[in-house]
């Protein structure tokens, strides 16, 4: 008996120091996340919070970056009329999945939106951050010091955000988001999974309202 409680004992530490491990530490990213949240056959749970209804028999999964110009397009054209018709009246909500992959200054902006998410402010660092994406690939719009000047225009508490931001306290987690959109197979940005009670369907580019209005209106 004893030792099994001691090999146990070794599985249990060793699971704790991997989790430990893989989120550096960070007992409040621990707490804010649904470990099991999935959609379909995505993970999400290193993903954004959910916008809308929780409960919604929808859900669009998303795959972007903040430097890809694409992405951008479909904010501006495509969402606000999903976001009018489906996820406003509660029939389907939405999660961002990071694909940070563009350049160097695209896994931090994706750090940045979660150290504004620790003062309940995802969305609106997130849609600022596509409201204010410039043509430039690492062309210092979304360095270090932008970021930090984006939370302080929201008001964040900049010494809590700094301090996340610096650490690199999410960079695992935006790792992991960047596998699942590896392991289910989106190789750009946009992708995107609209997840239904029966299934699920890829749609691959900034695609206009009307792509996804044939996609979502019979699993309404």
């Amino acid at each position: 008996m004893n030792k099994k409680g001691i090999m146990l004992g070794v599985i249990v530490v060793t699971i704790i120091a991997g989790m430990t491990a893989f989120f550096l530490s960070s007992s409040s990213e621990t707490v804010n996340l649904d470990m099991g949240r999935t959609h379909g056959t995505i993970s999400t749970a290193m993903g954004s919070p959910i916008l809308g209804d929780s409960s919604a028999q929808i859900t669009i999964v998303e795959f972007g970056d903040y430097q890809c110009h694409q992405c951008y397009n479909w904010f501006h054209n495509t969402k606000p009329a999903i976001s009018s018709n489906y996820i406003e009246t509660g029939k389907a909500n939405l999660v961002f999945v990071d694909l940070a992959f563009l350049g160097n200054d695209s896994p931090l902006a994706a750090q940045a939106s979660y150290c504004a998410e620790d003062q309940e402010m995802y969305w609106k660092y997130h849609d600022l951050l596509y409201a204010s994406q410039e043509s430039n690939i690492d062309g210092g719009w979304a360095n270090s010091e932008r970021l930090k000047a984006f939370a302080f225009s929201l008001g964040l508490n900049m010494e809590l955000f700094e301090s996340c931001l610096d650490s690199e306290k999410y960079s695992k987690r935006v790792q992991y988001n960047i596998q699942q959109a590896r392991e289910n197979g989106i190789r750009g940005t946009p992708g995107f999974f609209i997840v239904g009670p029966d299934g699920q369907q890829k749609v691959s580019g900034a695609q206009p309202f009307s792509v996804f209005k044939q996609i979502l209106d019979p699993m309404v």
